[in-house]
């Protein structure tokens, strides 16, 4: 067969050859492209490193890139993961984790039980978001290469639900010593897709795991995740096609799906919380009668149906009707103008005060901001409103420079990660500087329970204290409330509000 001369040919003909030449291009790149999974994320995520971590948006791209030693189904219920077995002792203090066999990190370090030991010490260092969660692992004791067995100090009832989430999630030993404190930025799991890279504000690209250890997964060739902060926009792009999956949905939207659509809603019960801090460490927010005030003036069934088209559950706890904590203090208060009064004259704030309410970025916390701009006015309390993204939001709750910020929880399966890090004192979500021992060493008791019972008896006792004394403004519990392209496949609901990614296909 003739030839033809490389100077006839395409310059797009002959760049095609040469990228398969090097390999840079196969057959398949461009079959590739069409099964990316597209994921909306309606906030930017900080750290790629489940140690520093405390925004769900990071979340979602955990699930990505790492595994962790046990994870949850549908029903919320504790699965076999990186850990495909394990044993607890009568006394409820020593586990014995049985883990996966052959499993490699994406950069090719083994997964063994020195990689566990390494990861939960690590989890356990001061500098980690993770240490109250683990702290109470005394020793750990490599067995075998694929057997760890770890020792508590005292029982610990929420043990294996805290593994099934960050402090669980296994990175590579090798990549954090070689990439240091730059490790947030180059993350290294054992999971189904390959951190690529990330167009800051824009979007974070994952590629396929080839050698990853689960038979037949990822069943996409790539993750790309998209940010997209307003919520409208996310939809919008659904509706296009240029999104598979929102992380979020507009609520005047759920009743108002047009015949034909492309798209689905998935609605459903979270663990979660939606409400807002307040710094008890400076004023105004150092009276506890300024707080409880604050708290008595809002109609969260108000907010629920104007803001929320009735898609979320008005509270007044960090416990929804989805956890056995779930008790009468989760029963909003009612409006109570003239008592919110008298709590700010006997604060010396009769003639009332003004403070800034920090929101997300997001249009439905700015309605919710202004509906609580009127609902205290008529208490002479004044609000300004000011928008920040999460991660400054989180940075301002640590360093405690705010007056109220508004944060959310997504919520996590056992009860004590609702609660215990937010209001014990130098709890590591703990913003509002709230503290008091009769909190403390009830939910310590909670801790060290294994009855269910006897742990809401405890978390009741709890909430008596915490309604009176308002660190937090709980306002309501949020459903999990995804849109999905008709178009994808695999998706599996997940109580914990998070997109599992490795069995989605399109």
């Amino acid at each position: 067969m003739i030839q033809p001369f490389p100077q006839f040919q395409h310059p797009f003909q002959r760049l095609f050859k040469q990228l398969i030449a090097t390999g840079l291009l196969t057959a398949t790149s461009f079959a590739a492209s069409a099964a990316t999974i597209n994921i909306s994320l309606d906030d930017d995520p900080g750290k790629l490193d489940p140690t520093q971590s405390s925004m769900i948006a990071e979340r979602m791209v955990y699930q990505s890139i790492f595994d962790k030693l046990v994870d949850l189904d549908e029903n919320g219920k504790i699965v076999p993961m990186l850990a495909q077995r394990w044993t607890i002792s009568d006394d409820q203090k020593t586990y014995t984790l049985y883990l996966q066999k052959g499993v490699k990190f994406q950069d090719g370090t083994p997964f063994n039980a020195k990689a566990v030991e390494f990861n939960l010490l690590r989890g356990q260092e001061k500098s980690s978001l993770r240490r109250n969660e683990l702290k109470y692992i005394k020793q750990i004791t490599v067995v075998d290469d694929t057997t760890v067995k770890l020792e508590l100090s005292t029982p610990f009832a929420p043990f294996m639900s805290i593994l099934t989430d960050r402090a669980g999630m296994m990175s590579s030993p090798d990549a954090v010593k070689k990439f240091g404190d730059d490790y947030v930025n180059n993350p290294v799991g054992t999971g189904p897709f390959i951190y690529k890279g990330r167009l800051k504000g824009a979007t974070i690209t994952l590629e396929k795991n080839p050698h990853y250890w689960q038979a037949g997964l990822p069943k996409a060739d790539g993750v790309t995740y998209k940010i997209m902060s307003d919520v409208n926009v996310a939809f919008n792009n659904l509706r296009s096609g240029q999104v598979d999956v929102t992380n979020r949905f507009p609520y005047k939207e759920i009743t108002n799906i047009e015949a034909g659509a492309k798209y689905a809603v998935i609605n459903k019960p979270s663990l979660g919380f939606r409400g807002f801090y307040l710094n008890t460490s400076k004023p105004p927010f150092d009276k506890k009668e300024v707080r409880e005030a604050v708290d008595i003036l809002i109609d969260r069934n108000a907010i629920a149906k104007v803001v929320y088209n009735g898609a979320v559950a008005a509270s007044h706890s960090p416990f929804s009707k989805a956890q056995f904590s779930h008790g009468e203090a989760d029963a909003p208060p009612k409006v109570d103008v003239a008592r919110a009064k008298a709590l700010l004259k006997a604060a010396g704030k009769e003639a009332g005060f003004s403070f800034k309410l920090t929101l997300p970025t997001t249009p439905y916390e700015s309605q919710v901001g202004q509906m609580i701009q009127g609902m205290l006015r008529p208490a002479g309390i004044t609000v300004t409103l000011e928008k920040a993204e999460l991660a400054t939001q989180i940075e301002s709750g640590k360093a405690g420079t705010y007056e109220a910020i508004f944060v959310g929880w997504s919520g996590r399966p056992d009860p004590d990660q609702n609660i215990y890090d937010f209001v014990v004192t130098n709890g590591s979500l703990n913003y509002s500087k709230y503290g008091t021992k009769e909190v403390d060493d009830l939910l310590q008791q909670a801790r060290l329970e294994g009855s269910e019972a006897k742990r809401k008896a405890f978390y009741d006792q709890a909430m008596q204290i915490l309604v009176k004394d308002v660190p937090y403004i709980y306002l309501n519990h949020d459903n999990v409330l995804f849109g999905i392209s008709k178009s994808v496949k695999g998706f599996r609901y997940v109580p914990d509000g998070v997109i599992r990614t490795s069995t989605l296909a399109k």
